[in-house]
C-alpha cells in the first residue's frame, strides 16, 4: 500500500508515541539531540501523508510530564527544538491546510514557547485538511486530574450538579473535548507499553506497536499500518454475529 492510497475503513483520528530517537542518534555515533532533529523532520512527512490516507485528525507525543527527568542539556535542546519547528514550520502548515492544536500543562513552559503555541493555534485555526494536535508536557494521569479539578471547581461555584456528572461530563473538561478520540495508537522504537498517553481517550483504540524508530518511520510503514488497521473487526464490547 502507498501514502497516496486512501484506505477504506480506515483510522479517522491516528495518535503516535514518536519512541527511538535517542537511539537512533546513538547508533549512529551522534548526541540525542540529533535523533530528536531527525524526528521533526519525520513528523513533517507523515502530517504530509495524513490527507492521501483519509486521516483527518493525528495527535503526537512530543514531550512528556515525565521527560523534565532528563538531562537538563536535553529538555533545554527540545525545548529550542519545539520553539523552532513552530517558527520554521508554520507557514507550512497553514498552507497546507493543516489546523494546529497543543495539548497538556503549559504552566511549566518557557512564556516564549507559550507564545508561540498561541500563535500557530490562531494561525491555522481556519483550517481542516489535517488536524494536527501537539501533546507537549502531556500526561494522561495529569491531564484526568486538571480536569477533575476543573470539574470539582464548577460544582463548588454551583453551576454544575453532581448528581449529573457522568463520563460525558468529564470528558468536557479534558485537554482533547474537541476532539473524537483516537481509532489508532502506533507507538515506535519497539516498546509495548503507553507510557501515559491519552489514557481516557484511548479505551478503545487500537494499538499497533512496530519496531522501527521514529526517525525511520516512513510515509509507507505509516500506509502498511493503516491498511492493517482496517482489516481488524471493531467490537467496543459487543459480540458482532
Amino acid at each position: 500500500m502507498t501514502a497516496n492510497t486512501p484506505v477504506q475503513g480506515g483510522p479517522g483520528h491516528v495518535a503516535i508515541i514518536m519512541d527511538g530517537n535517542g537511539r537512533w542518534a546513538q547508533k549512529r555515533g551522534r548526541p540525542r539531540l540529533f535523533g530528536h532533529q531527525a524526528g521533526a523532520k519525520r513528523v513533517r512527512e507523515i502530517v504530509r501523508a495524513c490527507p492521501g490516507l483519509g486521516v483527518r485528525y493525528l495527535t503526537i507525543f512530543a514531550f512528556s510530564t515525565e521527560n523534565w527527568k532528563r538531562t537538563q542539556a536535553e529538555v533545554s535542546g527540545l525545548m529550542t527544538l519545539f520553539r523552532r519547528y513552530i517558527q520554521r514550520e508554520a507557514q507550512a502548515l497553514l498552507g497546507e491546510g493543516v489546523r494546529v492544536r497543543f495539548i497538556g500543562d503549559r504552566n511549566r513552559l518557557d512564556a516564549k514557547l507559550v507564545d508561540l503555541m498561541d500563535e500557530l493555534e490562531t494561525l491555522t485555526a481556519g483550517n481542516d485538511s489535517v488536524n494536527l494536535t501537539i501533546a507537549l508536557n502531556y500526561g494522561g494521569r495529569d491531564e484526568v486530574a486538571r480536569a477533575t479539578k476543573r470539574l470539582a471547581q464548577e460544582v463548588a461555584a454551583g453551576r454544575l450538579d453532581p448528581e449529573t456528572v457522568d463520563e460525558t461530563t468529564l470528558a468536557r473538561f479534558l485537554d482533547t473535548y474537541v476532539l473524537p478520540d483516537p481509532d489508532l495508537v502506533i507507538r515506535t522504537s519497539g516498546e509495548a507499553r503507553i507510557s501515559n498517553f491519552l489514557l481516557w481517550q484511548s479505551a478503545y483504540a487500537e494499538y499497533e506497536f512496530t519496531p522501527v524508530l521514529w526517525p525511520d518511520f516512513t510515509k509507507d510503514i505509516f500506509a502498511d499500518i493503516i491498511g492493517r488497521y482496517a482489516g481488524r473487526e471493531r467490537r467496543f464490547g459487543a459480540v458482532l454475529g
